[in-house]
C-alpha cells in the first residue's frame, strides 16, 4: 500500500498535529508510508478548524496552535501532504447515493459520508479513519479499511 492510495479522514489526520487517542499509532503508520497523502480543500479546512477548536476546548494554548498550524503547512510544503482537487458536484452526488444506500442501516453522519465519497472520487483504494460507522461505510463502498 502506498500513501497515494489511502484517503485519511481529516479527523484522523488531525491526530498528527494534536495529541489524541490514536496519535501515536497514526504517527508510526505515517512514518512507514512514503509519498504524499491527498487532502481536499474541505479536509484542510476541517483540520484547521479542529486545531482552532482545540484552543476553545483547552486542549491547546495559542502557542501550541501556532506550532500545529506551522507543522501542517510544513507538511504541505514538504510534500508529505498534497492539495487534492476534486469535482465537488460529483463528490456530492456520490455522497447522496452513499447516504441513500447506507445511512439508514449504518447511521453515518453527512461529513463522514462526504469523506468516503471524496475517497471514491479520488480513486483511492484504502480508507483510514478512527470512526466505526465511517469504517463500515467505507467497507460497504468497496474501500479497504486501514486499521491501526
Amino acid at each position: 500500500m502506498k500513501a497515494e492510495e489511502v484517503y485519511v479522514d481529516p479527523s484522523a489526520l488531525t491526530r498528527l498535529y494534536l495529541h489524541q487517542a490514536g496519535s501515536r499509532e497514526l504517527s508510526a503508520w505515517r512514518a512507514k508510508m512514503r509519498g504524499a497523502l491527498a487532502v481536499t480543500h474541505h479536509g484542510r479546512t476541517e483540520i484547521i478548524n479542529a486545531l482552532c477548536r482545540a484552543v476553545f476546548l483547552g486542549q491547546l494554548d495559542p502557542n501550541g496552535l501556532s506550532q500545529a498550524l506551522l507543522d501542517l503547512e510544513s507538511d504541505f510544503a514538504s510534500g508529505h501532504l498534497r492539495q487534492a482537487d476534486i469535482l465537488w458536484r460529483a463528490a456530492l452526488d456520490q455522497a447522496a447515493e452513499l447516504s441513500q444506500g447506507h445511512t439508514p442501516k449504518l447511521g453515518t453522519r453527512s461529513l463522514d459520508v462526504l469523506h468516503v465519497a471524496c475517497a471514491l472520487e479520488l480513486k483511492h483504494r484504502h480508507f483510514l479513519t478512527f470512526d466505526d460507522r465511517q469504517q463500515r461505510l467505507a467497507a460497504a463502498a468497496g474501500l479497504r479499511v486501514v486499521r491501526l
